[in-house]
């Protein structure tokens, strides 16, 4: 099974769970698809646009739940990232986990985060 995550601020998907659908971040409006990165992605995600950011949630997403409406397009020094061209139903979450800033001010990770576990 295919995963993909989202950070998000915990009030934004509070609200999402509370709608019962995630729309996306201002951010994610404004560009017309859902961010996305794959657990590979996720840490420098995580230091580029969030750096510093506590209340944090990184929300699991099976890629195989959202069916066409997910592309692979290119970004980031040409890798491809995972946009979500609609809203995302919540029956496509597989886990919500804290996204707690560390001593050195980097996001930790879930242990079992990513293809090698542990904190990014």
């Amino acid at each position: 099974m295919a995963l993909i995550y989202k950070i998000c601020p915990r009030g934004l998907w509070q609200a999402a769970e509370a709608a019962g659908v995630f729309t996306g971040a201002p951010v994610d409006q404004a560009d017309g698809f859902i961010h996305f990165s794959t657990a590979s992605q996720a840490a420098e995600t995580a230091a580029r646009h969030f750096a510093g950011q506590a209340d944090l949630l990184l929300v699991t997403v099976e890629a195989a739940a959202l069916g066409d409406a997910l592309r692979y397009e290119p970004s980031r020094g040409g890798d491809l990232f995972p946009h979500l061209y609609g809203p995302l139903p919540l029956a496509a979450v597989r886990a919500v986990d804290p996204l707690p800033l560390g001593a050195e001010g980097r996001h930790v990770f879930p242990a079992a985060f990513g293809p090698e576990g542990g904190s990014a």
